[in-house]
């Protein structure tokens, strides 16, 4: 039998708790039973919860050991059979609010499970609640007026990041073996960094989107996995993944992705660092990434610096022209009206505004930009197999700062300015695994970005099992938030 302990134990000195593929085998086989597991998550979330206020609107006891006896009582029906997961609250779940951090949607019950969560639940996952994000999902700090701030787990006067915040913090403290997240610009990635955990930004189009609105406009933004290792992403990963006849614009299935091989042998990595000096990083996150990169040339993988393939400011004006003509598209109704204008946190109204300011021929040039940076992209994947950056700018800050104003003295001009190294990849779709580096000298998480080629999703997650076997850093508990 497996240890009663399980999830709900990250002892000091890198003790590892069960990852998802673990409990999916124990499930399956019955060695260990669904109701027991979620006794042992919910005396988790019960230990360690209050403290960071990762996961909210969480069902009641009762209903949630409920549904895990019930599914104890059936063949397994998934790969996820009985695995307790919570849902990031910009996605819908069946019967739990939708808040979005919004007070404009705080009461709004969901009536339908989101494309991504509705596979979560077919392949036996039981909804536990919702994970915490930024209002909209707007910024890199998780906090909102409908359920607050979620602290980071290694320092909780800091920000966990976002917006899949309340996600990688759940996972950092052992309340849930996966989560999902979203990703527009590095809410897979920087919250992954920050909080020591996997986060990966799969090919646009892998991952369905809403089942409503726009198809084919606003390519940006995709749901992904999230874990404490990379099998673990592949796992649900491939659950998610699959054509809808609602949400999809992709006519063939997307090709299954096998447990991930421990190979990073003969492998090319570009690393493109500060793109040649145009973008501001504390110190002490170039050298920390250097150094997880090293792992991989220990590996047998090739390491290159790689000059700025591209020039910062079209990209920049690109994605900030995409993003906010993408956000008001959907944010603009509640601008127009006045008995939902005030509710809205101001980079919502900032990003709305921009795009009204917007032509349409202002539009097709920032979609040049982004086609030209596509060709010159896949140029670079004929020579490196990944390409690397860090996942953040700066080391995550207050957690009652909203957005850092300034970065090594440089004044940030926008409320995402510090997170442009994410965008190169959001602006082209492209896959990317984000993999803990480790922690600074303030005994901070930093991550990398591993970024891959169209459909090269196993290739990535492959090169990052070959990482995670060699460092193991998710196993490493938070302080102080250990039983």
């Amino acid at each position: 039998m497996m240890p009663d302990t399980g999830i709900a134990r990250f002892l000091p000195g890198g003790a590892d708790g069960p990852d998802a593929c673990t409990l999916s085998s124990a499930l399956a086989g019955k060695e260990l039973r669904a109701e027991r597991l979620m006794e042992i998550t919910l005396d988790r979330i019960a230990s360690v919860n209050s403290r960071v206020n990762a996961i909210v609107s969480l069902r009641p006891a009762e209903e949630l050991l409920a549904e895990a006896a019930s599914s104890d009582d059936q063949d397994p029906v998934g790969p996820l059979h009985g695995l307790p997961v919570a849902i990031k609250d910009l996605a819908d779940a069946r019967g739990l609010p939708t808040s979005q951090g919004s007070p404009v949607f705080a009461e709004e019950i969901a009536e339908a499970d989101s494309p991504h969560v509705a596979r979560l639940r077919a392949a036996g996952a039981i909804v536990i609640g919702k994970t915490n994000t930024p209002e909209f999902g707007l910024g890199s700090n998780t906090y909102n007026p409908v359920h607050g701030a979620t602290a980071n787990p290694y320092d909780t006067s800091r920000t966990c990041g976002g917006s899949s915040g309340g996600a990688a913090v759940a996972l950092a403290c052992g309340m849930v073996a996966i989560a999902d997240g979203s990703d527009m610009m590095g809410s897979l990635r920087n919250p992954a960094g920050w909080n020591n955990v996997y986060g990966m930004r799969p090919t646009w189009g892998r991952v369905p989107g809403n089942a409503t609105g726009d198809l084919f406009l606003h390519r940006l933004s995709t749901n992904g996995p999230m874990a404490r290792s990379p099998a673990d992403l592949a796992l649900q990963l491939n659950v998610m993944s699959g054509v809808h006849p609602l949400a999809s614009v992709a006519s063939s299935e997307p090709v299954p992705i096998p447990p991930p091989e421990s190979k990073a042998g003969g492998t090319r990595i570009g690393w493109l660092g500060d793109w040649g000096g145009a973008w501001p990083f504390e110190r002490g996150i170039l050298a920390l990434c250097e150094n997880a990169l090293g792992v991989f040339a220990d590996l047998g993988a090739a390491v290159d610096p790689v000059p700025p393939p591209f020039a910062r400011d079209d990209l920049w004006q690109s994605w900030i022209q995409l993003r906010s003509w993408s956000i008001a598209s959907e944010l603009h109704p509640l601008l127009t009206d006045p008995s939902l204008s005030n509710q809205l946190k101001p980079e919502a109204i900032w990003e709305i505004e921009q795009a009204r300011a917007l032509s349409a021929l202002d539009i097709h040039r920032a979609s040049e930009i982004r086609s030209d940076w596509w060709r010159r992209a896949l140029t670079l994947f004929e020579t490196y197999d990944a390409l690397a950056l860090p996942t953040a700018q700066c080391w995550p800050f207050s957690i009652d700062l909203h957005w850092p104003k300034t970065l090594l003295g440089k004044e940030m001009d926008t409320y995402h300015r510090w997170m442009e190294v994410t965008t190169p990849a959001s602006l082209l779709g492209l896959p990317v695994v984000a993999i803990p580096a480790g922690f600074g000298e303030a005994g901070l998480p930093m991550g990398v970005q591993l970024i891959g080629p169209p459909d090269s999703d196993g290739a990535l997650l492959t090169l990052a099992q070959a990482y995670h076997e060699a460092t193991r850093w998710p196993q490493r508990a938070p302080p102080g938030l250990t039983p």
